[in-house]
């Protein structure tokens, strides 16, 4: 159809189509960079989303991705997305629901800026969001802790890498984000060992080291060498690990370890169970649930449940 015919059907049309680019750009330059100063991570989370988005939409219209206008984004086109997420990409209500809230971000962005689709922009705003369970995440025994950390052949260079890697996300219960994101002058081992970790919300924390752990980096990083705002532990070229390459790592070692402790095929082991490894640890030592929520970085105490079975032994899950 013509565009002359298209504004005779629908006179908004043509706002929308010059609105759609420009409201992308400003979302992202303005509202997350400028005036919000969201972090890096927050900033790649929204990219990501957007980009599935721009991607489905320009398929599902025929179009390219410069030419998607907001009549390209209405309701039945982002319910169609979620629907995609699900079924083609296997993603969870939780990552669904994370995707959505980047979506309504952006239209609640848009709303004062393109008025004559405000029909349009409220009906993507009144998707809902779905509703989830909390998971329970397994935790690893001390046996099982030890088969994983001998899984790495450290007599290679990436082996030795893995164990310290491992070692440190076991002690120091770090999230994958901030282990990946660890660099060598976060690391103190001299008097009093800790690292310093840059945490969720812009948050910092000390996490103090065990023996084990301090002549295990000590080790490690005298052998990696690099600057001070070089990662502590790298990607073979010396970049920053991605977080699919460090559940990699883990799943991979994870099923070696399963050779020689069985009671690993029972549970499927992410660099999150490794965060609740050392919670439990913790908990076991007899540790306060609220200084456990300090040493994790938990944002409040009840952001960091812990299921109590009746059994003390049974107490094999925790939220976090």
């Amino acid at each position: 159809m013509p565009q002359s015919a298209k504004s005779r059907c629908w006179p908004g049309w043509e706002a929308a189509h010059e609105h759609a680019r420009p409201l992308l750009q400003g979302f992202f330059t303005d509202r997350l960079i400028r005036q919000r100063q969201a972090s890096p991570h927050t900033i790649t989370g929204y990219r990501d989303t957007w980009r599935l988005l721009v991607t489905f939409a320009a398929a599902r219209a025929g179009t390219t991705p410069s030419q998607l206008s907001l009549a390209d984004l209405d309701a039945t086109t982002i319910g169609a997305f979620l629907d995609h997420l699900a079924t083609v990409r296997h993603n969870t209500a939780s990552t669904r629901n994370g995707r959505l809230a980047a979506i309504h971000s952006l239209f609640r962005y848009a709303a004062p800026r393109a008025p004559e689709d405000a029909a349009l922009i409220q009906r993507v705003l009144a998707i809902p969001h779905r509703r989830t369970g909390r998971p329970l995440v397994a935790y690893l025994t001390t046996p099982e802790i030890d088969a994983l950390l001998t899984a790495p052949d450290r007599s290679t260079w990436a082996g030795r890498r893995d164990h310290a890697l491992l070692l440190a996300g076991i002690q120091a219960g770090l999230r994958a984000a901030e282990l990946i994101r660890l660099r060598r002058a976060d690391v103190e081992l001299g008097a009093g060992p800790h690292l310093r970790v840059h945490g969720k919300g812009r948050k910092e924390r000390v996490v103090p080291l065990t023996t084990q752990s301090v002549r295990e980096l000590r080790t490690w990083l005298k052998e990696r060498g690099g600057t001070a705002d070089e990662p502590v532990f790298p990607s073979r070229r010396g970049t920053t690990l991605s977080h699919d390459a460090l559940g990699q790592l883990v799943a991979k070692h994870a099923a070696h370890a399963r050779q020689s402790c069985p009671s690993l095929h029972a549970k499927h082991v992410t660099p999150h169970v490794l965060r609740h490894t050392c919670a439990m640890t913790l908990l076991e030592s007899g540790v306060d649930v609220t200084v456990i929520a300090l040493w994790l970085g938990c944002a409040a105490r009840r952001s960091c449940r812990i299921a109590r079975p009746a059994g003390r032994d049974e107490r094999s899950y925790l939220w976090i």
